[in-house]
């Protein structure tokens, strides 16, 4: 009796780095008309400052220019890398600023080492989708409001209230990330929260947390969106 073989299915390859990099590129030049000229000077800007001190220091010879102009292009490469990392970031999340959810996926994909949060808010309101998400770090308890400021006060004050009740002298700081004025940008808000004053050690952190997760929530809400994966509002 002959036997059937199964054949297993291949996984799909993945990009490599410079085909991952090209895509990036592609999509923040859609969100981005300037990327292109920032990139160019991003690089330029380095070679020639490398090349005018190989010319201006006496003493010179070839291969110390060499050097120097070899210097100058990895610096720019360096440069442009960086440049494209930040705008693509700042891209990526400009396609979901304003939706709900914005926050809990910075919260998810971005928190910077230290922080700890969750891309479920802590308080929601139904009828408006605005929300209250909570991070814990270094820094303290930060409660970042999702929404309008004057319908998001309200919320604040709550769990302010369960924080100072449960997390005893724990400072507590408040980010709001939404259509008023001084608020905080949504690509901004995981490099706010490294800005803050350390108040706390890491274990600090870690009994503050899991003390402000003892609380709970009940709340039936969707999970954060993907930033990579959400389509542009239509005008």
């Amino acid at each position: 009796m002959a036997r059937s073989k199964e054949k297993t299915p291949k996984k799909p390859k993945q990009p490599g780095r410079l085909k991952q990099m090209w895509q990036v590129f592609q999509m923040t030049r859609r969100y981005d008309s300037n990327i292109v000229w920032i990139l160019v000077l991003a690089f330029l800007i380095p070679v020639l400052i490398s090349l005018a001190l190989a010319l201006l220091i006496p003493g010179s010879n070839v291969f110390t220019m060499v050097l120097w102009i070899i210097a100058g292009v990895l610096a720019g490469i360096l440069a442009m890398l960086i440049i494209l990392g930040r705008r693509a970031e700042k891209a990526a999340y400009s396609q979901i600023e304003g939706q709900p959810g914005a926050v809990g996926a910075v919260l998810r994909s971005s928190l910077k080492r230290g922080w700890v949060g969750s891309e479920m808010p802590v308080a929601v309101n139904g009828k408006t989708q605005d929300a209250v998400y909570r991070a814990v770090g270094r820094g303290g308890v930060v409660l970042i409001s999702e929404g309008p400021k004057t319908r998001t006060a309200r919320m604040l004050d709550e769990e302010k209230r369960k924080i100072v009740r449960i997390g005893g002298n724990v400072g507590v700081t408040v980010i709001s990330v939404g259509p008023d004025e001084d608020a905080v940008p949504l690509h901004k808000l995981a490099r706010r929260l490294t800005r803050i004053k350390p108040v706390l050690t890491k274990a600090e952190v870690l009994a503050v947390n899991n003390r402000l997760n003892s609380m709970g929530t009940k709340l039936p809400i969707p999970k954060g969106v993907d930033p990579m994966k959400a389509r542009p509002q239509r005008g």
